[in-house]
């Protein structure tokens, strides 16, 4: 049991400190639109995480026949992290935060006209989505749900992964209060480089995953 728990937190290491365009995206969220936006975000994440994670270890042979389609669904990724790319680079824009916030006048909230409400909804489908559609993603609980099933009992499985995904968890948690903090702190000019930043990183991050699975196609 010890084994399985030291196990987890070692492969939890693995995706904690890993660089990809999740963790941009959940700095953000959270600074676009608060903690609320934050934990949405993740919890989006966390359900297509939880997903192949099942997937994997309850239909692992069926599953490793999604590595046969690698390729669309890296294509499928890629497409949508380079048009996610274009809308923050571009056309995102930002509405000042006097703008956003409420004003109280003589002890009467009022809300500003003109105020959007954020759509939780796509905030959490986007977390989904990007990790789900991540070939990367994949393959690594894929992969690693093969190597331990043959030296772990289906038990000592499910404490590695439950320590895995907790640590993860903890870890993204962290990166929301994190990013809550600082983002209040920040100006909109400053909110909107941040914006434009993280566009950019997901034009990079599609354009190196459809460059290398037009490379490998060529190649063959």
């Amino acid at each position: 049991m010890i084994d399985a728990f030291v196990k987890g937190l070692a492969i939890s290491l693995l995706l904690v400190f890993s660089v990809g365009p999740v963790i941009f995206t959940i700095i953000k969220q959270s600074i676009n639109h608060g903690r609320r936006g934050g934990f949405t975000f993740i919890a989006g994440v966390w359900m297509s995480d939880i997903i192949w994670v099942v997937l994997s270890n309850s239909f692992s042979e069926a599953v490793k026949t999604l590595l046969d389609f690698k390729i669309p669904i890296g294509i499928a990724g890629s497409l949508f992290l380079i048009g996610m790319g274009i809308y923050y680079t571009f056309l995102k824009k930002i509405t000042p935060r006097q703008q956003q916030e409420p004003i109280e006048i003589a002890g009467d909230v009022i809300t500003p006209a003109g105020k959007k409400r954020t759509n939780y909804f796509a905030i959490f489908s986007s977390g989904f989505l990007i990790n789900t559609l991540n070939p990367a993603v994949i393959s690594f609980w894929v992969i690693m749900a093969a190597s331990l099933a043959s030296v772990y009992s289906l038990k000592d499985r499910i404490i590695i992964f439950t320590t895995c995904l907790g640590v993860n968890m903890l870890a993204d948690v962290g990166k929301v209060l994190g990013a809550g903090i600082i983002g209040k702190k920040l100006s909109d000019k400053n909110i909107l480089l941040i914006n434009r930043l993280s566009g950019i990183l997901y034009l990079a991050f599609g354009g190196v995953v459809l460059t290398g699975i037009i490379y490998s196609l060529l190649k063959h």
